[in-house]
């Protein structure tokens, strides 16, 4: 079948503005997504379920005047159905889990003209930064096929950053969007907590930690896909404050001079390396260039308490799921085939008081209380993503203790989950790169409903620092 051999030059909005004027048939690029896939799959096994067949009929039916028409589309493994195919989440006990309905977000996906011809690799629910899952195997980073394209939406990081799709669907309930994004040199925007649907059969994502959107290249279409999809559903708990005007449209004008926070020590356990701690101080001096105010300057909490907060809800509502998992499988949730990070987080969950769990809401809303109140004379907090700009290597977070896990993982992940707690939207971005080219991305966080500002932030950094040409070594596109 033909492709289109010039798909590396656009990014999704371009790609559906050569589609709509004629010059491209749909058809070519799905042809050339697939071919891409199967060149580089097997290698980075980023995808893991494929629906062709699906994606072929979507073809016939582009919904006219629909702002992504035609552009390759992937969601997550995780948190999501498509109709009469299966999410199996990275589980052995999803593995046959076939939806019956679409949800919500797939409905506006397919609104904006997207073809979703697969699903990307996660870990077993989503509970690591890393994506190893056993049923699926480990997806391997196209920057370094050694080392974890981070998690838990890797396989997304991995198909976009390779160039198979110029954008896919992520979610990130501590870090999951922002976290391989800074593996792979992507741009990864969390939106702020309700400004994403997640039903029609779910009210909020780990009592409103996780959130819905995409990996993309480009600012623009994150904030264009924010356009097509974001808005409140019949039903929902609550919404995010709605946006004067498009996020799209957002863009077109630099943010005002912003008063930014630099956070040069962690909150959390562990520290950035030197490094990081470069890459951070070269991040603020084009902030500087650009016109705003940088000054060290971070909240204090007790972060201690949010970080037990934290594991109280993940354990409380996963121990919730694989319950109604057993349920309705029949059988006692001892039973359900589960990794042994996972089993034991269930065994921590079924084990929390409702007290306990009452307390950590209570601990993340004072959090939120915090950051809004130090938002008032801070526009936007700033501090690397990541610990360290090297991913770690597959396989170096499985089979650990506890103590010797969370170790580990201070000593990779930022304070991304933070901002998971609190609700406000965060990005990482590849402003800056290691000297040997890997990536190396850096947290914008804003106060609770500012996502446009921070999307326009972003788009004037993308033009200050631009990152379009930068290429791993596994790409698509270079390998014939």
């Amino acid at each position: 079948m033909s492709g289109f051999g010039e798909y590396d030059n656009f990014d999704a909005l371009g790609l559906a503005a050569l589609v709509s004027s004629g010059q491209v048939k749909a058809e070519e690029l799905l042809d050339e997504a697939i071919t891409r896939c199967e060149r580089v799959n097997g290698v980075l096994n980023a995808i893991v379920h494929r629906h062709d067949e699906e994606a072929r009929r979507d073809l016939e039916r582009l919904p006219p005047g629909a702002p992504f028409a035609g552009v390759p589309f992937l969601l997550k493994n995780l948190g999501i159905a498509l109709r009469d195919t299966v999410t199996s989440c990275g589980s052995r006990a999803f593995a046959n889990d076939i939806a019956d309905h679409n949800s919500t977000l797939v409905t506006r996906y397919r609104s904006a003209g997207l073809i979703m011809f697969g699903k990307t690799n996660t870990p077993e629910l989503g509970l690591m930064p890393v994506t190893e899952p056993t049923l699926h195997g480990p997806t391997r980073n196209p920057w370094d096929l050694g080392r974890t394209p981070g998690g838990s939406s890797g396989g997304a990081a991995a198909a976009v950053a390779a160039g198979i799709v110029p954008m896919a669907h992520a979610s990130d309930g501590g870090g999951s969007i922002r976290i391989p994004a800074a593996c792979t040199g992507l741009v990864g925007f969390k939106p702020s907590r309700g400004r994403m649907p997640s039903g029609p059969n779910q009210g909020e994502g780990w009592a409103g930690l996780s959130v819905h959107h995409a990996l993309t290249r480009s600012v623009r279409d994150s904030a264009a896909l924010l356009d097509a999809c974001a808005g409140p559903e019949p039903g929902d708990p609550y919404a995010a404050p709605a946006q004067r005007g498009s996020f799209q449209q957002a863009l077109a004008h630099a943010p005002r001079r912003l008063r930014i926070a630099l956070g040069t020590h962690k909150w959390g356990y562990g520290d950035y390396t030197s490094a990081q701690r470069e890459q951070l101080h070269a991040t603020a001096a084009v902030l500087t260039e650009l016109g705003h105010e940088v000054e060290e300057a971070m909240p204090a909490f007790d972060f201690e308490q949010l970080a037990h907060a934290m594991y109280s809800v993940m354990a409380v509502q996963t121990a919730s799921e694989l319950q109604r998992r057993a349920d309705t499988l029949g059988c006692a949730p001892e039973e359900l085939p589960l990794e042994e990070h996972t089993r034991r987080l269930f065994s921590a969950g079924s084990a929390i008081s409702a007290t306990r769990y009452a307390d950590a809401i209570h601990c993340q809303q004072l959090a939120g209380r915090a950051l809004g109140a130090f938002h008032l004379d801070y526009d936007v907090i700033l501090a690397p993503t990541l610990c360290s700009d090297t991913p770690p290597e597959l396989g170096a977070l499985q089979q650990l203790d506890g103590d010797t896990y969370a170790q580990r993982l201070a000593d990779f992940i930022g304070d991304t989950a933070v901002f998971n707690q609190t609700g406000q939207p965060s990005l990482s971005l590849p402003v800056t790169w290691a000297p040997d080219g890997r990536p190396a991305g850096m947290m914008f966080s804003a106060a609770y409903g500012e996502d446009a500002l921070l999307l326009r932030l972003a788009r004037q950094l993308e033009l200050a620092r631009p990152w379009w040409s930068k290429r791993p070594p596994v790409h698509a596109g270079l390998q014939q």
